[in-house]
């Protein structure tokens, strides 16, 4: 009986499971607490689980296990460099004069969000189909324009992603498998094309890209050859970059391998100080160089038959989509485009944010951007949290996927390789969903960015991906809708 009572007049040690109400109502009577993060598979969902369960059984285990090796081993094994710029209407698969690209999954004009409608507008004016945005506006919902996802194109897209004919692209190619990725060139400053804005100073940006920004950089990389731009990348992780959206030290390494080549271009000595003063206006010039990256590395693992590992996270600001190797083609799960929660710019509120956009997460479905934040602890400021967040995120995504990255590095995790192969079994076991940080743009067109922060994919993209592949594996018709 005095042991029992014992309890009544020691200080507690308790291991608490799952519910944060009952650690913190302990914590709150000043007992110590050990909490063990846990919720039940599939969130209890007795569909998911039968899902779950049909994935475990070992002849099915087997085959998924070897091709999910096989899926990561060409992730990993990918070495993209970059060979050349050129204009999207020379290079991109599909591409003509009245096709806009766009991020995220496909969507048409009556349901495209306002910063999409402001960039496919001024995407319009700029390749001089209308005179203004409101002819554009006429003429997107007219069906004249082809829209289709940039990703079903070779492409990515960085927020709206709009991508037009005249537009110069990285083009950037996988040395271990063949395959191409493009990109478009970064814009640079927050009232851009891709946050929605549309103005005459955002044409007439675009102008000076397509005729000397573009043209120079197209004619440096014929003197080049290639970079190597999977050894950049590794470096500028280790200068303490995540790019996503820390590029500091990828703009100042990409900069350097390019700048001795611009200098040996025809262009007059004006043009190249103009190139490299926009050039040095902002931190964002590598940006889409690592979203090209990632999109030739994740595109050599796609199409893997039993494969639960994700080749493609993106979003146009309504619907955020995923891709997963083991399902054929461009078959896309979706669920709604979410919130972006983090500091914003003065004078600009949280309701005046627009949701979620971009196919910048490629980077994070690669194993950089959010996933890699414990390399770019300064990231902080810009995106918010705490530096010892930031390395929880690296730390807590190797619950979900598959493999480390050797050959991408975080010194701060003693030079632990990148969280490598989201396998989508994983996000729907442990509930636990990829994170991501972004800009945020003004909910209406015309604006531009407002703010960056962290947000999560729709856990209901994974599920409806985990019910597709389960059933497909099992040789019923998957369920898709």
């Amino acid at each position: 009986m005095s042991k029992i009572n014992d309890l009544f007049t020691s200080k507690l040690n308790v291991i608490n499971v799952g519910i944060d109400l009952f650690k913190e109502d302990m914590e709150k009577q000043s007992a110590t607490v050990t909490h063990l993060e846990w919720t039940p598979p599939g969130g209890g969902n007795p569909e998911l689980i039968e899902a779950l369960d049909k994935l475990e059984n070992p002849d099915v285990l087997e085959r998924i296990e070897a091709a999910n090796k096989l899926a990561v081993e060409r992730i990993i094994n990918s070495h993209p460099v970059l060979v050349g710029y050129d204009q999207a209407i020379n290079v991109v698969p599909g591409m003509t004069k009245t096709t806009i690209l766009h991020a995220g999954p496909p969507i048409t004009w009556d349901r495209m969000n306002g910063p999409m409608r402001g960039a496919v507008t001024g995407a319009i004016v700029f390749e001089g189909l209308a005179s203004t945005v409101e002819e554009a506006a006429e003429l997107a919902a007219s069906g004249q324009i082809t829209f289709s996802p940039c990703h079903e194109h070779n492409c990515v897209g960085s927020m709206a992603g709009v991508t037009s004919a005249s537009m110069f692209m990285h083009v950037v190619e996988n040395k271990t498998y063949g395959n191409i990725a493009y990109t478009n060139l970064s814009e640079q400053l927050a009232k851009i094309l891709r946050m929605g804005a549309n103005d005459e100073t955002v044409i007439a940006r675009l102008n000076w890209m397509r005729d000397v920004f573009g043209p120079m950089l197209r004619d440096a990389m014929k003197l080049a050859g290639e970079i190597d731009l999977r050894l950049l990348l590794a470096q500028a992780l280790h200068m303490g970059d995540e790019c996503h959206n820390r590029n500091g030290a990828g703009t100042l390494l990409l900069m350097q391998a390019i700048a001795p080549y611009l200098l040996q271009t025809d262009f007059t000595t004006e043009q190249k100080k103009e190139v490299f003063d926009f050039i040095s206006s902002s931190d964002y010039f590598s940006g889409p160089t690592w979203m090209a990256v990632s999109k030739c590395a994740l595109d050599a693992a796609h199409g893997i038959e039993n494969s639960t590992i994700v080749t493609t996270m993106c979003r146009n600001g309504t619907d955020f989509g995923i891709r997963v190797s083991g399902m054929p083609g461009f078959t896309w799960f979706t669920g709604p485009a979410q919130k972006v929660i983090g500091p914003l710019f003065a004078g600009y509120k949280p309701e005046d944010s627009g949701l979620d956009i971009g196919d910048s997460a490629i980077t994070e479905t690669y194993g950089i951007g959010g996933f890699a934040m414990a390399s770019a602890p300064a990231i902080v400021p810009l995106v918010g949290g705490t530096v010892d967040e930031a390395i929880g995120y690296s730390k807590k995504m190797t619950e979900i996927t598959t493999a480390e990255n050797p050959n991408i590095t975080i010194p701060l995790l003693d030079f632990r390789g990148i969280a490598t192969g989201i396998d989508i079994r994983k996000v729907v076991q442990t509930g636990i969903l990829p994170v991501i940080n972004t800009a945020i743009a003004h909910k209406e067109a015309g604006i531009g960015m407002i703010g960056a922060g962290i947000t999560y994919p729709p856990a209901e993209a994974f599920e409806k991906a985990l019910l597709a592949i389960a059933e497909r594996m099992t040789n019923k018709e998957p369920q898709l809708a």
